[in-house]
């Protein structure tokens, strides 16, 4: 029963998707509850790191289709265990994954104002409105335990720059709703 609580808190606690090299933290303190060689230790954790980004990869995340995983002769209620614990972990791992991966900043939120110029350089933007547009920005997660970095981005937009804008968010959109039509009927079919 001890064995199992030390499997579940070393399986439970390993980080998969951020560690590129298993961090030595982690062996010491395997190597010390497993009672391994440091050798041996670090060769279960790369296997293991292996295993969970396999089931992350396959998206698999059902105990019977780890189990299958497994080979014949590896110990029965070892496998039942370890199994049932790469699955509980699925999701919290897999969230992780999805968090970590690279992609663009994200419109968080967005505010905006018409304003009526009423000086300027050139005669011709004189009484001209215009909108300005404050785009809040939220940048990619740098480390787990702090928020992400908010940055707000100030636009102004003559009337002109605004109906070209939305002419092309519109076709995004005839694009996006085209392509989710396509999907429907892919999976009714």
């Amino acid at each position: 029963m001890v064995l199992g609580r030390k499997k579940r808190r070393i399986c439970t606690n390993f980080p998969p998707v951020i560690a590129v090299v298993v961090p030595n933290e982690i062996i010491a303190y395997c190597t010390t509850e497993l009672k391994l060689e440091s050798a041996d230790t670090y060769k279960l954790l790369q296997e293991l790191k292996n295993l969970i980004l396999m089931l992350l990869y396959q998206d698999i995340s059902d105990p019977k289709r780890i189990y299958s995983l497994f080979p014949d002769d590896f110990h029965k209620n070892l496998r039942e265990l370890l199994s049932k614990i790469l699955a509980e972990s699925m999701p919290k791992w897999k969230a992780s994954a999805i968090n970590r991966q690279v992609s663009l900043p994200r419109l968080e939120d967005f505010d905006w104002r018409v304003d009526l110029k009423v000086s300027s350089d050139t005669i011709n933007r004189m009484a001209m409105p215009t909108c300005i547009m404050q785009l809040k920005i939220q940048q990619n997660q740098e480390e787990t335990k702090l928020l992400p970095p908010q940055q707000c981005i100030n636009l102004e937009l003559s009337k002109e720059t605004i109906d070209t804008m939305l002419d092309g968010l519109g076709k995004i959109r005839d694009q996006l709703s085209s392509v989710a039509e396509n999907e429907i009927h892919a999976k009714s079919s």
